[in-house]
């Protein structure tokens, strides 16, 4: 999801490995394109500060990822910096993530990709107030131009991760990460290699914890083994089922948190996209064809909203918050991390949290996804590709070692004495 400052060779001369990561790099750096359209954010003069939030935060019930506490729904800022729709101004982002804070949210996950950049200028002026009462999750692992013209190139070479995470710090106006994910898995860099370089961010003081994004079993276990990992994200809700063959046991069973992103996936669980409804071509969902979001597939995947307002008016709950409260129902280990550009939105799903799904609510979810079928991959193919074995359905990586490479000798040796080191 970004891109690379040198064009890649024609695709004839690839292998078809290689041939397939590039359409899911170009697929994706069209995706991100599409906030570039939109001049909301581009220079902006940074606002000022008026409006800071410095009270005690709302009451929001705190979850564990790992050993990380945070509030039980955090808040996942890419839509702030312009992915489906326009980027919110900077005022408004900053308003917004405060008002996030005053519902009681202390979970803010953001990324080096989202904007590129700008998502992490967001939230590090929104929280400089109170930088300490909350915790940051920021995601490195492409090389990005900021023109977002030229072809994304993933890159967790130990160098780049470091020079990267320093560029992050500043822009989040902060001398340490708190959860430092690996936004998508590096075919060509061995996991260990990547896990033994935020173990040393760690020491260094730079980072707290380390996190995998879209990432299968087997790589999450080698991972583990070199430094602990303390959350995975990767998308899961009520008509995305991925993570539940393989990553969600994987996660349990290590103690690891898991904080799905794209709990309402995305926006369809809302309820506000409607058959026979139209959105705009200029939306990424239907300018680059998700196959969800076609007239068809809309009407087809649309008794499963159904079925959820109606749980939901047994609570008093919007289609949103039972939705959201599926997943807090599901495992006491999982976070999940709705992202919107709306306050009134943001108190909706933060409300989700006082949700009680009885285990009849659940079965009857379960009944009618697995009747109704969900219809339509979740992305294209092309973009697809760029999760880990295991990560996507159909993909196991049972008795594998994932995309990435075995460590060599020199490698395991480097990972050994990263471990023993105090």
């Amino acid at each position: 999801m970004s891109n690379e400052n040198n064009r890649e060779p024609s695709s004839s001369a690839l292998d078809p490995h290689r041939r397939n990561l590039l359409k899911a790099a170009g697929a994706m750096a069209a995706v991100l394109a599409m906030s570039r359209m939109y001049p909301a954010h581009a220079k902006q003069a940074t606002p000022s500060t008026g409006g800071s939030s410095s009270s005690k935060p709302g009451d929001l019930p705190k979850r564990r990822l790992g050993e990380l506490e945070v509030s039980a729904i955090g808040f996942g800022c890419m839509n702030l910096a312009g992915i489906y729709l326009p980027a919110a101004p900077r005022a408004e982002a900053v308003k917004v993530l405060r008002a996030a804070y005053d519902e009681g949210v202390t979970f803010f996950d953001t990324a080096q990709l989202y904007g590129p950049y700008t998502s992490e200028q967001q939230v590090g002026e929104a929280v400089r107030s109170f930088r300490e009462k909350v915790v940051i999750a920021t995601k490195f692992g492409y090389e990005i131009d900021p023109t977002m013209k030229t072809f994304p190139k993933l890159n967790s070479r130990p160098e780049h991760i470091r020079r990267t995470v320093d560029e992050s710090l500043r822009r989040l106006q902060t001398d340490v990460i708190d959860l430092l994910y690996q936004h998508r898995v590096d075919p060509t860099v061995p996991i260990e290699d990547v896990a033994g370089t935020v173990a040393d961010l760690i020491r260094e003081g730079k980072v707290k914890h380390f996190g995998l994004s879209e990432a299968g079993a087997a790589t999450i276990r080698r991972a583990h083994a070199v430094q602990a990992v303390t959350s995975v994200t990767n998308e899961y809700s009520v008509w995305t089922r991925d993570p539940e063959h393989e990553v969600l046991p994987i996660c349990e069973e290590l103690g690891i948190g898991f904080s799905p992103w794209s709990p309402l996936g995305p926006g369809f669980l809302t309820g506000a996209i409607k058959p026979g409804g139209a959105l705009p071509e200029t939306d990424a969902r239907v300018a680059f064809k998700f196959e969800r979001f076609t007239p068809e597939n809309i009407k087809a995947n649309y008794p499963i909203v159904e079925l959820l307002r109606r749980v939901g008016e047994r609570h008093h709950a919007t289609t949103a918050q039972t939705a959201l409260a599926w997943l807090l129902t599901s495992k006491p280990f999982i976070v999940p991390i709705p992202g919107t550009t709306k306050i009134d939105h943001l108190k909706e799903n933060v409300r989700a949290a006082n949700v009680r799904l009885s285990p009849e609510d659940m079965r009857s979810i379960e009944d009618v996804v697995a009747a109704n079928g969900v219809h339509g991959l979740r992305f294209p193919p092309e973009i697809l590709a760029l999760s880990d074995t295991g990560a996507v359905l159909g993909t196991s990586s049972v008795s594998g070692h994932g995309k990435t490479p075995l460590p060599t000798a020199e490698m395991k040796t480097r990972a050994g004495a990263a471990l023993r080191k105090p």
